[in-house]
């Protein structure tokens, strides 16, 4: 009697050892956590205008490629982008532009135990010119190889499993600063929608 008495008062405290253990396991796995990495394709429309300010505005359609690394336990992440845009025709004079914009920074992405999470993002970098719009003796040829570039936004994504999300919608404000004989200033709109990949 004392014997199993002995036993049952060595493996009483193991076993609520081994429980606790198994009911933070089952805690921590019913608690979706935040993705290391992320990677996103997305279809992008950016809304500019024609130099020298004004408002002889133009679309361009294209793509966004983005990628982020989570840091710490909190929702910051190490975020890079890269757009591309084309225009074949902007205003009266149909010059054709490709935009293109390389930049990182941070985004914070607060984690919220619901399908819709938003975020938000500020990045620098730089942007590149090209098509005949860039080219001489049109103003944004001094620098249209490399200009100063820079994003804040945000938007919202969709989870549908543990490794893909939509991208509902993602709007941006672009600066980018190109010669243009006036302010070497362009705000730019840019929309994005697509898909994320989580691992």
């Amino acid at each position: 009697m004392r014997t199993g008495m002995r036993i049952v008062s060595l493996l009483l405290p193991a076993l609520s050892f081994v429980g606790a253990a198994a009911a933070h396991a089952q805690q921590a796995a019913s608690s979706p956590q935040p993705a290391r990495y992320e990677l996103s394709a997305t279809y992008s429309y950016v809304h500019s205008n024609l130099p020298p300010g004004g408002c002889g505005c133009f679309g361009l359609n294209g793509a966004s490629f983005e990628f982020a690394r989570s840091f710490g336990s909190g929702g910051f992440a190490i975020d890079g982008d890269v757009g591309v845009e084309h225009a074949g025709s902007t205003g009266s004079a149909g010059d054709s532009l490709t935009l293109s914009s390389y930049t990182a920074g941070v985004r914070y992405a607060p984690h919220f135990h619901m399908p819709v999470n938003p975020f938000g993002k500020v990045l620098i970098g730089v942007a590149h010119a090209g098509g005949s719009l860039a080219q001489a003796p049109n103003p944004a040829a001094a620098n249209s190889g490399a200009a100063f570039a820079s994003i804040v936004g945000g938007g919202l994504d969709l989870r549908t499993g543990s490794h893909l999300a939509i991208r509902l919608i993602e709007a941006d404000y672009l600066v980018t600063t190109f010669d243009n004989a006036g302010d070497n200033h362009e705000n730019n709109l840019r929309i994005n929608a697509g898909v994320v990949f989580r691992f």
